[in-house]
């Protein structure tokens, strides 16, 4: 091909994608965070700020630093180095530098890479002039300026240009500007669960972009396996494609870079539509890759997307002219994914017609409500908003641990490489019973909580700053309940009780307030028992001991002593009377009853003799005539 021609191509080729690119960067949004200045007091309050697409926004968390405004090099252009300028601490508990630059003359990136080296913690760069914020994103890969990029790790942020000015005045007067960098904001976290996407393509011949995606899928696969089968998060791949503009459609440039007549299209590889692979080999790879996660998802194992398009980078790249259809199955067949829904799930590309799969992935190209058009490779969403900075394995990781509600964030996002434990030092300034090991400092990826925590199943309750105290069944378990207990000779006493929900009391014979103390009563000296005449009373520890003096006895019940011989006499005297009641009672009714049967016998006699004789006690009886008719 001579020179005229690959130009052409070339020319042809940028014209089209920004053509392409125009008619989708419809509605950008600029994430953005905030910035609050704690003095002078001139200038105290919260200011909004835009966050570079480059090095690590601290997301979840805030930076507390000093604002520093270089006297040369004010465009950070340069070395700091050429100027003699250094903000590195020599001291130890000093405030990080912020240093304050203006925008113009080179790179973003460049400054920040300038003022990172200069030992500033963090940029903040000042608009040329008054406008909306913008996103501050990388250069060009063609720049040949971007070796550095990976290795800016410092937060970028961009103010308009009336604030940087005030600051800069400020600054100018000898006044101590203090600025407290805020991200605990900038991304959602409703729920203790995070969904977020990746756009990105298959195509690894794009220079350090390209690089740079695939290198982050290989690092961050296995975080976002684990994240994903534990159910922490729910991912989805995304792929931008774009359509041919309809008066290119037949031409030889539109074939070669789209499929489906015109409807899904991507840049050459190599911008050069004579060489090596097409734009459309790029979307029918990226077509099968979406397929595969669709299948995948539907058999439940959608984390197999991370261990094919790692798999295809390393066994089918571009370089080595296996980017074909027959490596991408090879791959699938060694992951166990149905081979045959894949192919069912790209179709034809030919077919002039929609495709439902990359249909919808255009669809999603474009933003709602809060978020923005994608346009940008790669993007990655996090609970629908886009991530800003670093693609760097623990970055996206500490962006990803922001969007979950606090206390429900996973282990890997309390590991030391991701934040600080605030309850290592001074317990979090939480209450902690040292003896118990128990603490109400709970350590969270913002930051921590101070909440009575719950022990094997015993809730603690109180403010959790300065007290907490173990409550309901079983808190006798922990530390005794937080109360008073003591053991002497193989006795031990508590003034914790599982039937009152809370609260510590004194057993009885001791008194206190159950916490700190409880001292044994003496019930012999405060007179509380063994007080009969002859009773003799022994103080013990918990308790007393009551003996009577001389051969007497004691009666615990009545309180009293008795003798033990008249106890003997007292019982026979009580037999004997009891036997000779019962004799008595036995004669008494023998009497009676011989007193009853004569009566009744003699009423009997007397009677039968009426029958037969007069009795004295009976009038003569009258003599009885009888009449006899005539006859």
């Amino acid at each position: 091909m001579n020179f005229g021609t690959r130009m052409r191509d070339k020319m042809w080729f940028c014209v089209w994608v920004l053509f392409l690119f125009g008619s989708c960067c419809g509605r950008f949004v600029v994430e953005k965070n905030s910035l609050k200045v704690t003095s002078p007091d001139a200038l105290k309050g919260v200011y909004e700020c835009a966050i570079g697409n480059f090095g690590i926004p601290q997301y979840g968390g805030t930076m507390v630093g000093l604002v520093a405004y270089p006297k040369s090099n004010r465009k950070a252009c340069k070395s700091f180095d050429e100027f003699d300028i250094s903000y590195k601490s020599n001291k130890p508990g000093g405030f990080p530098t912020f240093l304050l630059v203006d925008r113009g003359d080179c790179f973003f990136t460049t400054k920040a890479w300038n003022s990172q080296k200069a030992g500033a913690a963090a940029i903040i760069v000042v608009d040329d002039k008054e406008e909306p914020l913008i996103t501050m994103d990388m250069p060009e890969e063609d720049s040949g300026r971007g070796d550095y990029l990976p290795n800016i790790s410092i937060p970028s942020a961009l103010i308009n240009q009336s604030f940087g000015d005030s600051l800069k005045k400020s600054l100018e007067n000898g006044d101590m500007v203090s600025v407290n960098l805020d991200w605990r904001e900038s991304l959602p976290h409703p729920d203790d669960r995070v969904e977020y996407e990746f756009w990105t393509n298959s195509n690894d011949e794009c220079g350090p972009k390209c690089d740079g995606q695939i290198d982050f899928v290989k690092a961050f696969k296995g975080v976002a396996q684990i994240l994903e089968k534990k159910g922490y998060t729910q991912f989805t791949p995304h792929y931008i494609t774009w359509y041919c503009p309809e008066v290119f459609t037949l031409s030889k440039q539109c074939k070669s870079q789209c499929i489906n007549h015109g409807r899904y299209c991507a840049p050459d590889p190599e911008q050069d539509f004579s060489i090596g692979y097409d734009g459309r080999d790029v979307v029918i790879q990226n077509l099968r890759q979406v397929c595969l996660f669709k299948v995948a998802n539907e058999s439940g194992k959608p984390w197999l997307w991370w261990d094919y398009v790692s798999d295809f980078s390393i066994r089918c790249p571009m370089k080595d002219k296996k980017y074909t259809k027959e490596c991408a199955e090879d791959v699938i067949k060694s992951l166990g994914v149905d081979l045959k829904k894949i192919n069912d799930c790209i179709g034809d590309p030919e077919a002039d017609e929609d495709n439902p799969i990359l249909k919808a992935e255009q669809d999603a190209q474009i933003g709602k409500d809060s978020r923005g058009d994608v346009t940008i490779l790669p993007t990655l969403l996090i609970n629908n908003r886009q991530y800003r900075g670093k693609l760097d394995k623990s970055a996206v990781l500490k962006a990803i641990c922001a969007g979950f509600l606090e206390k429900t964030e996973p282990a890997v996002c309390l590991t030391e490489d991701i934040q600080t434990n605030e309850c290592l030092e001074n317990n979090g300034g939480c209450w902690r019973d040292k003896a118990a090991n128990v603490t109400a400092c709970k350590d969270t990826f913002r930051g921590r909580l101070c909440e009575c925590p719950i022990l094997n199943g015993v809730k603690f309750v109180g403010d959790g700053y300065t007290h907490c105290e173990a409550s309901g069944s079983g808190r006798c378990e922990i530390n005794n309940g937080g109360c008073w207990n003591e053991s002497r000779d193989s006795m031990s006493f508590s003034a914790c009780s599982d039937n009152e929900a809370n609260g510590c009391k004194c057993p009885p014979g001791f008194k206190g307030d159950g916490v700190h103390a409880c001292e044994d009563v003496n019930e012999c000296k405060e007179k509380i028992a063994c007080q009969c005449r002859d009773c003799k009373c022994k103080n013990t520890w918990g308790s007393y001991e009551c003996s009577c003096r001389g051969d007497l006895l004691y009666m615990e019940k009545h309180d009293t002593c008795i003798s033990k011989n008249a106890s003997k006499e007292i019982s026979w005297s009580f037999l004997w009377v009891i036997f000779l009641g019962l004799a008595a009672a036995g004669v008494g009714g023998y009497a009676v009853y011989k007193y009853r049967i004569r009566s009744y016998m003699d009423s009997e006699i007397r009677a039968i003799m009426a029958q037969y004789m007069p009795l004295d006690n009976h009038g003569e009886a009258p003599t009885n005539h009888i009449h006899h008719p005539d006859i």
